[in-house]
């Protein structure tokens, strides 16, 4: 089998790692980790399994191979992670796309994505069925419970526009990540922004109660998911950094939607309150969503984030002008 971008760089940094190490062992042994490139990383949102795949690069040593000590901290939505990242207090960080998008038109934070970890977006709003939701349009005159700067509330004027709801008639209640389910759960709010595959986690949250899932991907299928961030600054001075993280960190991905039960186990020894089980299910949902047909994982089309740009100017979220080269950085992106 031909190997993939990420596996050829993490694979050649581990063998320079071994021989500078003289015959160090790998994995989460050798090298010593003051010997080592210290990164600081946010998760997409809090520590969900949607996240595992960073904690399994972790634990199979994928980042140590690479000659990097990576600190795992839980992100709390795409805006704060650019603000984080755009002040150097991050090093990397998981953004949706879409929020990336409308985030830099508004405030021109120096940050640029480097690689795909959706194909698509993973963005959507989650109701019990005892509530009423059941399309989009029932969402008028609802609260929805989300953590302010969110991937679900940023893009929510695109997301309505595109149904056909009066946006100002929702209205968003603040919430943290790890709060949001029981919420939700409470009758506190009538909805909550969640990612597609959250559905096992909030269904576990109401005890059995079902879930209604309404996915921003039904009525937008062209938008990119989550990306993976860096400041402008990490891009230009540290580029060969910037690759073996993305390579390290997407080859966890890559393993992790292949080993879901596993990758579930493995989020639990490090975030011991997550249910591995719910974790699994979660890995296991988000699959379809990470490889594109003929590409590595990662990959990332200029016609489609230009497509991506359009939508939103078409829609009015961002201003005439932006082009690909101001959100991502093609020179970096994993190739084929």
């Amino acid at each position: 089998m031909k190997a993939t971008w990420f596996t050829r760089i993490a694979g050649a940094a581990g063998v320079v790692l071994m021989v500078a190490a003289c015959g160090g062992g790998g994995g989460n042994e050798g090298q010593a980790a003051g010997a080592l490139e210290p990164v600081r990383y946010l998760t997409s949102f809090n520590t969900f399994g949607r996240d595992a795949y960073a904690y399994v690069a972790l634990e199979k040593g994928y980042f140590k191979e690479a000659g990097l000590n990576v600190d795992i901290k839980p992100g709390t939505g795409t805006v704060d992670s650019m603000k984080l990242l755009a002040g150097g207090r991050a090093d990397f960080g998981i953004g949706d796309f879409t929020g990336t998008l409308i985030t830099t038109a508004k405030e021109k934070l120096p940050v640029i994505a480097v690689g795909m970890v959706h194909q698509n977006s993973l963005a959507a709003i989650i109701a019990l069925e005892e509530g009423g939701i059941t399309t989009p349009k029932d969402l008028e005159g609802k609260t929805i419970g989300d953590q302010p700067g969110s991937t679900v509330q940023v893009t929510f004027p695109v997301y309505a526009k595109a149904a056909g709801i009066d946006a100002s008639k929702v209205k968003f209640v603040p919430g943290a990540p790890p709060a949001l389910p029981q919420l939700l759960a409470s009758g506190s709010v009538d909805a909550i922004g969640q990612f597609v595959v959250g559905r096992g986690l909030i269904e576990k949250a109401a005890q059995g109660k079902k879930a209604v899932v309404l996915p921003y991907g039904e009525v937008l299928p062209d938008l990119y998911g989550n990306a993976l961030l860096t400041s402008n600054t990490m891009a230009k001075e540290k580029p060969e950094v910037v690759k073996k993280f993305m390579a390290a960190l997407f080859k966890g991905l890559e393993y992790s939607i292949a080993n879901p039960e596993e990758s579930g186990e493995i989020l639990k020894k490090y975030q011991p309150t997550q249910n591995p089980e719910v974790a699994a299910a979660e890995v296991r949902a988000m699959a379809p969503y990470v490889t594109a047909q003929g590409q590595p994982i990662g990959a990332v089309s200029k016609a489609k984030v230009e497509a991506n740009i359009k939508l939103l100017t078409e829609s009015g979220a961002i201003p005439a002008g932006m082009t690909p080269e101001q959100v991502i950085d093609l020179s970096l992106t994993p190739q084929g």
